[in-house]
C-alpha cells in the first residue's frame, strides 16, 4: 500500500515509528507537512499540491494533526477524504474529539461515563457554576487544548470564581468539571485501535501537581484494565467515530470516567511502559480495514 502520515515533523517519536513499522511490513509511507499542503478545490477532482507537485492518490491517511492547527489540517484529510482515500480517522472525528464540550456532549448520550461538567455563555453566576458540579474543588479547562495544558485545579470558592471571572474577561471558552477526588493525581490512558484496547498505562503525577500528563512530569507504568473501563474507552471511541485514539480514564467510586479522547495520541510513554507495539497494531488495522474494503 501507498500510506501518507500526517505530520508536522517526521523526526517525532510516533511519526518514526508508524513509518518504520509500515515500512518493515512492504509498504510505501511519505511524510507530508499538512500545512504546507495546498488544496485545490475543483468539481469531481479535487487535488493536493504539495511543494508545487500535485500529490498522488494514497490508498491510506494517517493524520497525526496537532490541536493547534486543527481547522486547516483537518481541511487537508477532508481533501484526501473527497479524493477517496482511507483515512484512519476521519475530519469529522477528529474536530468532534478535539472540542471538549462537544466531546462530553456526544459522550452523554453513548452512555459513557465522565465526571459532572458545566458550560456557560461567560457567566459571572459563580456559586450557581460552582454548585452545578458539586463544589470546590472542581477543574476548569479550556475546550481546546492538549498535554494539560490549559487545565486548572481550583480548591476552593474564591479562586474558583478568579480563574473564571479571567477567563470570561479573556472571552476564553472553558468548561468546568467536578474533581475526582478519590483518583487525585491518577489516571489511565488506553490506546484504542479499531475494536480494541491494544495497550493501557497509569500515569502518576509528581508531588504537588494533579495532571499526570507526562509532558507535566508524570510517570507512567503498565496497567491491566478491567471490563468496565475498556467498555468506557472503546465506547467513547465508537461515540466520537473515531478507529484509533488515546482515551484518557479516571477511576472514580462510580466506575470508570472518561476526561479526554486524544485522536493523534503519543506513542512514545504508551510503548516504553507496556512494550506493545502499538504502531504496528495501527499499521495492521489499516491492512485489515484495506483488505475489507476491496
Amino acid at each position: 500500500m501507498k500510506i501518507f502520515v500526517l505530520s508536522r515533523n517526521s523526526a517525532l517519536y510516533s511519526t518514526k515509528r508508524i513509518v518504520e513499522a509500515a515500512r518493515e511490513r512492504g509498504h510505501i509511507v511519505r511524510v507530508l507537512d499538512h500545512l504546507h499542503c495546498n488544496l485545490v478545490i475543483e468539481k469531481e477532482k479535487p487535488q493536493v499540491i504539495y511543494h508545487g507537485e500535485q500529490v498522488e492518490m494514497p490508498d491510506a491517511i494517517i493524520p497525526r494533526v496537532g490541536s493547534s492547527v486543527s481547522f486547516y489540517g483537518c481541511s487537508v484529510v477532508r481533501q484526501f477524504e473527497m479524493m477517496g482515500a482511507f483515512t484512519l480517522n476521519g475530519s469529522d472525528a477528529i474536530l468532534r474529539s478535539r472540542d471538549k464540550l462537544q466531546c462530553m456532549q456526544i459522550l452523554s448520550t453513548s452512555g459513557v461515563g465522565f465526571p459532572l461538567t458545566s458550560f456557560t455563555n461567560y457567566s459571572n453566576d459563580f456559586d450557581e457554576i460552582i454548585a452545578s458540579v458539586g463544589g470546590t474543588p472542581l477543574v476548569i479547562k479550556l475546550t481546546e487544548g492538549t498535554q494539560g495544558l490549559g487545565v486548572m485545579l481550583a480548591e476552593n470558592n474564591s479562586s474558583a470564581e478568579s480563574v473564571i471571572e479571567a477567563f470570561n474577561k479573556l472571552k476564553a471558552r472553558v468548561i468546568i468539571q467536578e474533581f475526582i477526588k478519590e483518583s487525585r493525581g491518577e489516571d489511565i490512558r488506553a490506546i484504542v485501535v479499531g475494536d480494541r484496547v491494544v495497550a493501557a498505562m497509569k500515569r502518576t503525577a509528581p508531588p504537588g501537581e494533579f495532571r499526570s500528563n507526562v509532558h507535566r512530569g508524570g510517570t507512567c507504568q503498565s496497567v491491566e484494565l478491567s471490563e468496565s473501563e475498556r467498555d468506557a474507552a472503546l465506547g467513547a471511541c465508537r461515540a466520537l467515530g473515531l478507529n484509533v485514539a488515546g482515551v484518557d480514564l479516571l477511576r472514580s467510586n462510580r466506575g470508570p470516567l472518561v476526561i479526554e479522547v486524544n485522536s493523534s495520541p503519543g506513542l512514545e510513554g504508551i510503548e516504553g511502559a507496556t512494550e506493545v507495539d502499538v504502531a504496528g497494531a495501527i499499521v495492521e488495522y489499516i491492512e485489515y480495514s484495506q483488505a475489507n474494503d476491496n
